[in-house]
């Protein structure tokens, strides 16, 4: 359970920091807005990590760990203002981060279904 809810929350993080990037886009203080937000996405990633942990699934240590290591290199883009590749990283993680969230309800889904041997 804890694993759904932080995945939940990091995707919910990932898609407020595109909300906040179309606001830089169209407007001047969409900067502050998506600088500020930033920091959710680096809490929700480090959640899923020690989730991922607890849980003690391999599949989902190395998957929250690869999300780790795109966010460390996502900050560097964005601070480094390297638009070229910050943007289509952006766009990967959540989509890494979509997948991770069909996995964890879909896992939780079977485990609740299949009968106890």
């Amino acid at each position: 359970m804890f694993l759904r809810i932080a995945v939940t929350a990091q995707t919910v993080a990932l898609l407020l920091q595109a909300v906040t990037a179309g606001l830089l886009l169209a407007s001047p203080g969409g900067w502050t807005a998506h600088r500020a937000t930033a920091p959710g996405v680096v809490v929700t990633v480090l959640l899923c990590l020690i989730a991922a942990l607890v849980s003690r699934r391999i599949g989902a240590i190395v998957r929250a760990a690869g999300m780790l290591m795109m966010t460390l290199a996502q900050m560097a883009l964005g601070m480094a203002h390297v638009k070229s590749l910050h943007v289509p990283l952006g766009v990967l993680m959540f989509g890494v981060s979509m997948v991770q969230l069909a996995r964890a309800w879909s896992v939780s889904r079977t485990e609740t279904a299949s009968p106890s041997r």
